[in-house]
């Protein structure tokens, strides 16, 4: 069955819903779910609808049917095959449990994603990403060079389509013009210390300091280090009587799963950016992402 799904932003007023709702009916389809938050802090409008095509419209057709609605209300809007799978390029440096964490979902479909490359700045994990069948980049990142690494990097994106970079624990900075360019299409994933523990052994650091809660945070990559606005975060509590090396092994299961998490939110457009934070609709009932992904 063909379902589809159409994003709007806008200013807020009255309205809105009522147009694409009357819109939608009138091109023959039929609204399945639909998510919409009105903040009146911002004063913007977001909505989420999905809906089968009963008619057999097209994609661009409806696209286009929209645009004298979408201006009277100023909207930002999209519409998706959500059968269509995203094309993502995920990147790592050393640490893989968020790589392999990822390759397992994606390989056993519980995340419809198309993995059309793995870059790195290392060669850990050329072995198990190329028994995937997935294309293995290289890329080496110097103070020197860094300018044409990232040159590098985005012509992986450019030739392959890629419309979402993950930062599977790649431990490299981008530059400023790296996160402008793919702004809002960077997904980060790290632990939830900062600032409190920075630098090396966040972990033994907070075992040192004696913390109960151990957290990770998932977020677009913004030229503000680790800052950009959130998707997806959890926790797990922790004890006295347990060591470092526990810390670390609970905070890389946490960090897995909110990754993933956040991916799944993104691929199936339901994050919207909404200034320095985001709008994150929840997924429809039976859905995957519904559940903690454990």
């Amino acid at each position: 069955m063909t379902k589809y799904c159409l994003t709007v932003t806008c200013p807020s007023t009255r309205g809105i819903v009522a147009a694409i709702s009357t819109y939608l009916a009138e091109q023959g389809c039929n609204i399945t779910d639909s998510s919409q938050f009105d903040d009146a802090e911002t004063g913007r409008f977001f909505m989420r609808v999905s809906f089968v095509p009963e008619s057999g419209a097209a994609l661009a057709a409806l696209q286009e049917g929209l645009a004298a609605a979408a201006a009277e209300f100023d909207m930002t809007y999209a519409f998706h095959d959500e059968a269509e799978k995203m094309k993502v390029v995920i990147m790592v440096s050393r640490f893989g449990h968020c790589l392999n964490d990822l390759l397992y979902r994606w390989r056993i479909g519980a995340l419809p994603i198309e993995i059309v490359a793995v870059v790195s700045n290392h060669m850990d994990y050329q072995k198990v990403v190329v028994n995937h069948d997935i294309p293995f980049h290289c890329i080496k990142v110097t103070k020197q060079n860094k300018p044409e690494a990232e040159a590098r990097i985005m012509a992986v994106v450019e030739d392959t389509g890629a419309e979402l970079i993950v930062l599977a624990r790649y431990m490299q900075v981008l530059s400023d013009d790296m996160c402008r360019k793919m702004s809002g299409r960077i997904i980060n994933i790290h632990h939830s210390f900062l600032p409190s523990f920075k630098g090396a052994n966040p972990y033994k650091q907070a075992y040192e300091r004696g913390v109960k809660l151990i957290g990770a945070t998932s977020h677009y990559v913004t030229a503000d280090l680790d800052e950009g606005p959130i998707i997806e975060q959890d926790t797990i509590r922790v004890t006295h009587a347990q060591s470092p090396e526990d810390y670390v092994s609970l905070g890389r299961d946490v960090e897995s799963q909110v990754l993933a998490r956040a991916i799944h939110a993104h691929i199936h457009r339901r994050v919207f950016l909404n200034g320095n934070k985001t709008v994150v609709f929840p997924a429809s009932p039976g859905s995957y992402a519904s559940e903690r992904m454990g």
